[in-house]
């Protein structure tokens, strides 16, 4: 399995070119360990005073969107799967199920994303 990071913008694409597009991660499907499709990437965020992509929002769960739960992944736990043109996570199901739950206010909550960042094990995007 060929996996590449793409925690930061100066990452490059598996074809070699230097930057991508947000709307082509946007619909990009997420695989379990085991290989189990768990959603796909909705949206990115991009931290504005570093310009680094910091989250995938996963959506997750439902049928045709509906039901469907959202969930912002730090894009350190995201690897590109050349093989399955996809993202692959070393997240459960369960884990996801589990996370600190968004709320309206959760992109300038910073109480909420050290909390998510703890929970999902990776450094703070501001640190």
């Amino acid at each position: 399995m060929q996996t590449q990071s793409f925690a930061d913008t100066t990452s490059t694409m598996p074809t070699g070119s230097g930057l991508i597009s947000g709307k082509s991660i946007q619909g990009t499907r997420v695989y379990s360990p085991a290989g189990d499709e768990l959603g796909h990437i909705e949206d990115v965020m991009i931290d504005t005073s570093s310009g680094k992509t910091v989250y995938g929002v996963l959506e997750f769960g439902g049928f045709l969107g509906i039901g469907s739960d959202h969930h912002a992944i730090p894009f350190g736990k995201l690897k590109y799967d050349t093989s399955r043109e996809g993202y692959v996570t070393d997240l459960t199901k369960e884990q996801l199920e589990n996370a600190p739950k968004q709320d309206e206010s959760w992109r300038e909550n910073r109480d909420w994303q050290q909390r998510s960042h703890e929970y999902y094990g990776v450094a703070p995007y501001w640190l």
